[in-house]
């Protein structure tokens, strides 16, 4: 796949899983990622564990426009994923997310 124009949009989503329930949240955004990948404009969807920190956790998302992530935070399949995903995790889910704006330089 090449590269997208610049003007996608990215995210970047940063969690931690409350005390002794590491296993239960990886499960869970193990499941939770590979439906995501299915709504339309994803271009990637990513979920990754901190390398020595268990029960941190990190996704990275491209998507093709800032309409197409609107519409997947929006789909109530995601809406009905909050109150499980906050039973699992520290803090609030708005906390760790970074929009991010991809920039290349000038040719």
């Amino acid at each position: 796949m090449s590269d997208p124009e610049p003007g996608f949009t990215a995210v970047l989503w940063e969690a931690k899983a409350r005390p002794g329930r590491e296993a239960e949240m990886k499960a869970f955004l193990a499941a939770a990622v590979t439906a995501s990948r299915h709504d339309p404009g994803c271009i990637d969807y990513e979920a990754h564990e901190v390398d020595g920190a268990p029960g941190s956790f990190v996704i990275y998302e491209r998507w093709v426009s800032r309409e197409a992530l609107d519409g997947h935070l929006g789909a109530p399949r995601m809406q009905a994923l909050v109150p499980r995903l906050l039973e699992l995790m520290q803090g609030s889910i708005e906390d760790g997310i970074r929009i991010l704006r991809p920039f290349r330089p000038a040719r």
